[in-house]
């Protein structure tokens, strides 16, 4: 603030020193030199003035076609949409600027002043707005790495949900049950995101629990038998096997692991059908399911004695 009010201070010192040399150039002289003067001085400045108006509407013209080249190059490069809004609003606004500072120079105002102002200005409102501005340069880098783009089915910071939009300081995500999350981009840049549908494939996964005296081997061949009729379980490639194992052996079943690789698209279809199919179907097929059981042993009580309440 110190420095924003002295650089203030220093253009009203200029200007003020500036009309003082121009007045005191009037001193001695007679009314119609003077007037000459003052009509030289007017005729000096108006010309600027003109010089300054004929620059600006140059500069907005070349800004334009500027604008409009980048706008083109990215476009035809199918660079992402919340990016090229980000670029084309930067590269707008920097162009601007530059041509401010041309038109003040033009009309004579020390433009090392103005700079500093807006530098000094620039650093009190990021100490003020230092969240924001994180918040900003988050949405800059996700825009710039990707992490995620919309339409992504993402989890983060406790929330899972599809990806609406990308603005510059939030990321809007919706949930399964249509709620709207707005997460601050500050915190997603630099925190973990798990993107679901970053990868083509995903693999499924079902713990299927059978009674002891189960045949095992048997009930391995019938659970992969299933998962070979299913057409969205990927097949014949070594990298995504389809797995079933005996995976644990549990207090009151034996615990298959069952593994199968699916398009990400078809990862919550596959995996609740297969429950359906599982509970409807191996039952079917002579395999009982465990139910907690509890064994109570009664000892034999001798003559003579009663147990009761009282």
């Amino acid at each position: 603030m110190f420095q924003t009010d002295n650089a203030a201070g220093d253009i009203i010192a200029q200007q003020a020193a500036g009309s003082k040399s121009f007045f005191d150039s009037l001193k001695g002289l007679s009314f119609d030199d003077a007037l000459s003067t003052i009509a030289n001085g007017i005729v000096h400045f108006s010309f600027k003035v003109l010089i300054a108006i004929l620059v600006f509407y140059v500069g907005k013209f070349i800004i334009k076609k500027i604008y409009g080249l980048v706008r083109s190059i990215m476009v035809n490069r199918k660079v992402d949409a919340s990016l090229t809004t980000f670029v084309l609003s930067l590269v707008n606004m920097l162009l601007f600027f530059i041509l401010i500072i041309t038109i003040i120079g033009i009309l004579g105002i020390e433009t090392s002043s103005f700079i500093a102002i807006f530098a000094s200005a620039g650093v009190a409102i990021g100490m003020a707005l230092s969240g924001t501005l994180q918040n900003f340069a988050g949405g800059v880098l996700i825009l710039l790495i990707k992490p995620y783009k919309v339409g992504d089915l993402i989890e983060v910071q406790g929330f899972t949900g599809t990806v609406k939009e990308i603005q510059i300081f939030n990321t809007v995500i919706n949930t399964a049950d249509n709620k709207q999350i707005i997460i601050p981009n500050g915190g997603l840049s630099t925190g973990t995101i798990n993107n679901y549908s970053k990868e083509d494939y995903r693999r499924l996964e079902w713990k299927v629990g059978l009674s002891y005296g189960n045949d095992a081997a048997k009930a391995k061949e019938v659970i992969l038998g299933m998962l070979d009729e299913e057409e969205t379980v990927v097949k014949d490639n070594p990298a995504m096997p389809t797995f079933v194992g005996l995976g644990e052996l549990a207090d009151s079943s034996i615990v298959f692991t069952v593994r199968a690789w699916v398009k990400s698209g078809d990862y919550w279809t596959l995996f609740f059908r297969m429950n359906e199919r599982f509970y409807n179907e191996l039952p079917e097929k002579g395999f009982a399911f465990p139910f907690p059981q509890l064994d109570v042993h009664l000892a034999d009580v001798p003559e003579g004695m009663c147990l009761n309440n009282k």
